[in-house]
Protein backbone atom coordinates (compact mmCIF):
# COMPACT_ATOMS: atom_id res chain seq x y z
CA UNK A 1 0.00 0.00 0.00
CA UNK A 2 1.07 3.57 -0.61
CA UNK A 3 -0.29 6.67 1.13
CA UNK A 4 0.41 9.44 -1.36
CA UNK A 5 -0.75 12.30 0.87
CA UNK A 6 -0.39 12.70 4.63
CA UNK A 7 0.47 15.45 7.09
CA UNK A 8 2.47 13.61 9.72
CA UNK A 9 3.56 16.90 11.28
CA UNK A 10 -0.06 17.52 12.32
CA UNK A 11 -0.13 14.39 14.50
CA UNK A 12 0.22 14.50 18.26
CA UNK A 13 3.18 12.55 19.60
CA UNK A 14 1.11 9.55 20.72
CA UNK A 15 -0.67 9.48 17.35
CA UNK A 16 2.65 9.62 15.53
CA UNK A 17 4.00 6.69 17.53
CA UNK A 18 0.88 4.69 16.69
CA UNK A 19 1.28 5.59 13.03
CA UNK A 20 4.97 4.66 13.01
CA UNK A 21 4.18 1.19 14.33
CA UNK A 22 2.25 0.58 11.10
CA UNK A 23 4.72 2.20 8.66
CA UNK A 24 6.17 -1.20 7.68
CA UNK A 25 2.76 -2.11 6.24
CA UNK A 26 3.13 0.59 3.59
CA UNK A 27 5.34 0.74 0.51
CA UNK A 28 5.74 4.51 0.92
CA UNK A 29 4.18 7.55 2.55
CA UNK A 30 4.35 11.11 1.24
CA UNK A 31 4.11 13.69 4.01
CA UNK A 32 3.51 17.28 2.98
CA UNK A 33 4.71 20.44 4.68
CA UNK A 34 2.27 23.17 3.75
CA UNK A 35 3.80 26.39 5.10
CA UNK A 36 7.27 27.67 6.06
CA UNK A 37 6.80 26.82 9.74
CA UNK A 38 6.33 23.13 8.84
CA UNK A 39 9.02 22.42 6.27
CA UNK A 40 11.81 21.53 8.71
CA UNK A 41 9.56 19.20 10.72
CA UNK A 42 8.26 17.56 7.56
CA UNK A 43 11.76 16.85 6.29
CA UNK A 44 12.82 15.50 9.69
CA UNK A 45 9.99 12.96 9.44
CA UNK A 46 11.05 11.86 5.95
CA UNK A 47 13.00 8.74 6.86
CA UNK A 48 13.01 5.12 5.64
CA UNK A 49 9.77 4.69 3.65
CA UNK A 50 8.52 8.23 4.36
CA UNK A 51 9.18 10.90 1.72
CA UNK A 52 8.37 14.61 1.71
CA UNK A 53 6.74 17.36 -0.30
CA UNK A 54 7.15 21.05 0.45
CA UNK A 55 4.90 23.87 -0.62
CA UNK A 56 2.44 26.60 0.26
CA UNK A 57 -1.13 25.51 0.85
CA UNK A 58 -3.53 27.99 -0.79
CA UNK A 59 -4.67 29.16 2.65
CA UNK A 60 -1.04 30.12 3.30
CA UNK A 61 -0.48 31.66 -0.13
CA UNK A 62 -0.41 35.17 1.34
CA UNK A 63 2.93 34.26 2.94
CA UNK A 64 4.68 34.13 -0.42
CA UNK A 65 7.60 36.56 -0.61
CA UNK A 66 11.04 36.60 -2.23
CA UNK A 67 12.44 35.15 0.99
CA UNK A 68 9.86 32.36 1.09
CA UNK A 69 10.45 31.61 -2.59
CA UNK A 70 14.17 31.29 -1.91
CA UNK A 71 13.53 29.03 1.09
CA UNK A 72 11.11 26.83 -0.83
CA UNK A 73 13.60 26.45 -3.66
CA UNK A 74 16.23 25.45 -1.07
CA UNK A 75 14.01 22.83 0.57
CA UNK A 76 12.87 21.44 -2.79
CA UNK A 77 16.47 20.33 -3.36
CA UNK A 78 16.39 18.04 -0.32
CA UNK A 79 17.09 14.41 -1.33
CA UNK A 80 13.92 13.17 0.38
CA UNK A 81 11.61 15.59 -1.44
CA UNK A 82 9.47 13.95 -4.11
CA UNK A 83 6.88 16.67 -4.89
CA UNK A 84 6.00 20.35 -4.66
CA UNK A 85 2.81 21.25 -2.85
CA UNK A 86 0.22 21.14 -1.88
CA UNK A 87 -0.67 24.21 -3.87
CA UNK A 88 -3.96 25.04 -5.56
CA UNK A 89 -7.09 27.06 -4.93
CA UNK A 90 -9.22 27.25 -1.79
CA UNK A 91 -12.28 29.49 -1.85
CA UNK A 92 -13.88 27.68 1.09
CA UNK A 93 -11.65 29.14 3.79
CA UNK A 94 -9.90 32.08 2.11
CA UNK A 95 -11.74 33.25 -1.02
CA UNK A 96 -10.47 36.78 -0.48
CA UNK A 97 -6.89 35.69 -1.21
CA UNK A 98 -7.57 34.37 -4.74
CA UNK A 99 -4.94 36.64 -6.39
CA UNK A 100 -2.31 35.51 -3.86
CA UNK A 101 -3.34 31.88 -4.37
CA UNK A 102 -2.90 32.15 -8.12
CA UNK A 103 0.50 33.80 -7.70
CA UNK A 104 1.65 31.06 -5.31
CA UNK A 105 0.28 28.41 -7.65
CA UNK A 106 2.20 29.87 -10.59
CA UNK A 107 5.43 29.94 -8.59
CA UNK A 108 5.05 26.37 -7.35
CA UNK A 109 4.19 25.10 -10.82
CA UNK A 110 7.36 26.72 -12.16
CA UNK A 111 9.38 25.28 -9.28
CA UNK A 112 7.99 21.77 -9.85
CA UNK A 113 8.93 21.97 -13.52
CA UNK A 114 12.39 23.32 -12.68
CA UNK A 115 13.13 20.39 -10.36
CA UNK A 116 11.30 17.75 -12.38
CA UNK A 117 8.88 17.06 -9.52
CA UNK A 118 5.14 16.43 -9.54
CA UNK A 119 2.86 19.29 -8.51
CA UNK A 120 0.28 18.33 -5.87
CA UNK A 121 -2.94 20.34 -6.09
CA UNK A 122 -5.63 21.08 -3.51
CA UNK A 123 -9.00 22.55 -4.40
CA UNK A 124 -12.03 23.42 -2.30
CA UNK A 125 -15.02 25.74 -2.57
CA UNK A 126 -18.67 25.89 -1.54
CA UNK A 127 -20.06 26.33 -5.04
CA UNK A 128 -17.57 24.56 -7.30
CA UNK A 129 -15.98 27.80 -8.54
CA UNK A 130 -12.50 26.89 -7.33
CA UNK A 131 -12.80 23.57 -9.16
CA UNK A 132 -13.85 25.36 -12.34
CA UNK A 133 -10.98 27.83 -12.00
CA UNK A 134 -8.42 25.11 -11.35
CA UNK A 135 -9.69 23.13 -14.34
CA UNK A 136 -9.21 26.21 -16.53
CA UNK A 137 -5.74 26.76 -15.06
CA UNK A 138 -4.75 23.16 -15.82
CA UNK A 139 -5.84 23.46 -19.43
CA UNK A 140 -4.01 26.76 -19.84
CA UNK A 141 -0.73 25.70 -18.20
CA UNK A 142 -0.61 21.91 -18.76
CA UNK A 143 1.89 21.00 -16.03
CA UNK A 144 4.06 18.02 -16.87
CA UNK A 145 3.23 15.92 -13.81
CA UNK A 146 0.31 16.80 -11.56
CA UNK A 147 -1.66 15.12 -8.77
CA UNK A 148 -5.24 16.09 -7.95
CA UNK A 149 -5.18 15.50 -4.20
CA UNK A 150 -8.37 14.18 -2.54
CA UNK A 151 -10.17 14.27 -5.86
CA UNK A 152 -13.84 14.98 -5.24
CA UNK A 153 -15.35 14.06 -8.60
CA UNK A 154 -16.03 17.52 -10.03
CA UNK A 155 -16.81 16.98 -13.76
CA UNK A 156 -14.82 19.94 -15.11
CA UNK A 157 -11.79 19.02 -13.02
CA UNK A 158 -12.08 15.39 -14.10
CA UNK A 159 -12.17 16.40 -17.76
CA UNK A 160 -9.24 18.80 -17.40
CA UNK A 161 -7.25 16.28 -15.40
CA UNK A 162 -7.74 13.64 -18.06
CA UNK A 163 -6.76 16.13 -20.76
CA UNK A 164 -3.43 16.91 -19.09
CA UNK A 165 -2.69 13.39 -17.88
CA UNK A 166 -3.11 14.10 -14.17
CA UNK A 167 -3.11 11.53 -11.42
CA UNK A 168 -6.34 11.34 -9.40
CA UNK A 169 -5.69 10.67 -5.71
CA UNK A 170 -8.67 9.23 -3.85
CA UNK A 171 -9.12 9.66 -0.12
CA UNK A 172 -11.52 8.64 2.66
CA UNK A 173 -14.62 10.28 1.11
CA UNK A 174 -14.63 7.49 -1.49
CA UNK A 175 -15.92 5.24 1.32
CA UNK A 176 -18.76 7.56 2.43
CA UNK A 177 -22.24 6.35 1.59
CA UNK A 178 -23.41 9.66 0.10
CA UNK A 179 -20.54 9.85 -2.39
CA UNK A 180 -21.89 7.60 -5.14
CA UNK A 181 -20.98 10.18 -7.80
CA UNK A 182 -17.35 10.03 -6.66
CA UNK A 183 -17.37 6.24 -6.85
CA UNK A 184 -18.79 6.46 -10.37
CA UNK A 185 -15.93 8.78 -11.31
CA UNK A 186 -13.45 6.37 -9.77
CA UNK A 187 -14.98 3.59 -11.83
CA UNK A 188 -14.34 5.35 -15.15
CA UNK A 189 -10.93 6.92 -14.50
CA UNK A 190 -7.96 5.22 -16.21
CA UNK A 191 -6.36 2.60 -14.00
CA UNK A 192 -2.89 4.03 -14.58
CA UNK A 193 -3.99 7.42 -13.21
CA UNK A 194 -5.31 6.22 -9.83
CA UNK A 195 -3.66 6.87 -6.46
CA UNK A 196 -4.90 6.47 -2.89
CA UNK A 197 -4.20 8.64 0.14
CA UNK A 198 -5.35 9.42 3.66
CA UNK A 199 -4.74 13.17 4.08
CA UNK A 200 -3.75 12.23 7.64
CA UNK A 201 -5.03 13.37 10.11
CA UNK A 202 -8.01 14.58 8.06
CA UNK A 203 -10.67 12.83 5.91
CA UNK A 204 -10.77 9.49 7.76
CA UNK A 205 -12.42 6.65 5.82
CA UNK A 206 -15.18 4.43 7.07
CA UNK A 207 -15.10 2.83 9.64
CA UNK A 208 -12.98 5.57 11.26
CA UNK A 209 -15.15 8.61 10.51
CA UNK A 210 -15.19 11.07 13.35
CA UNK A 211 -11.69 10.05 14.42
CA UNK A 212 -8.23 11.25 13.47
CA UNK A 213 -6.86 9.64 10.32
CA UNK A 214 -3.62 7.65 10.11
CA UNK A 215 -1.62 6.45 7.08
CA UNK A 216 -2.40 2.75 7.46
CA UNK A 217 -6.13 3.54 7.24
CA UNK A 218 -5.50 3.93 3.50
CA UNK A 219 -6.33 0.22 3.32
CA UNK A 220 -10.03 1.05 3.66
CA UNK A 221 -9.99 3.46 0.73
CA UNK A 222 -7.93 1.02 -1.30
CA UNK A 223 -10.39 -1.77 -0.56
CA UNK A 224 -13.36 0.39 -1.57
CA UNK A 225 -11.62 1.37 -4.79
CA UNK A 226 -10.96 -2.30 -5.55
CA UNK A 227 -14.66 -3.07 -5.03
CA UNK A 228 -15.68 -0.19 -7.29
CA UNK A 229 -13.42 -1.48 -10.05
CA UNK A 230 -14.37 -5.13 -9.59
CA UNK A 231 -10.86 -6.14 -8.58
CA UNK A 232 -9.21 -7.79 -5.62
CA UNK A 233 -7.50 -5.72 -2.96
CA UNK A 234 -4.17 -7.22 -4.01
CA UNK A 235 -4.70 -6.29 -7.65
CA UNK A 236 -5.61 -2.69 -6.83
CA UNK A 237 -2.74 -2.45 -4.36
CA UNK A 238 -0.29 -3.49 -7.07
CA UNK A 239 -1.72 -0.96 -9.54
CA UNK A 240 -1.77 2.02 -7.16
CA UNK A 241 1.68 1.18 -5.78
CA UNK A 242 3.09 1.15 -9.31
CA UNK A 243 1.30 4.39 -10.20
CA UNK A 244 2.75 6.07 -7.11
CA UNK A 245 6.22 4.80 -8.00
CA UNK A 246 5.86 6.17 -11.53
CA UNK A 247 4.60 9.52 -10.29
CA UNK A 248 6.83 10.15 -7.29
CA UNK A 249 9.86 8.00 -8.16
CA UNK A 250 10.65 6.74 -4.68
CA UNK A 251 13.69 4.86 -5.92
Amino acid sequence: MTDTHAHLDFLEEAELEDAKAHFPELRAILTLGVDPTRWERTLALAQENVYAAVGLHPTSAHLLSPEVEEALRYYARHPRVRAVGESGLDYYWTPETKPAQLKALEFQATLAEEFGLPLVLHVRSKDGQAEEDLAAWLLAHRPQRVVLHAFGGHPALEAAGLEVGAYFSLAGPLTYKKNQALREAAQRLPLDRLLVETDTPFLPPEPHRGKRNLPHYVRHTLNRLAEVRGMTLEEMESITDQNAETCFRWT
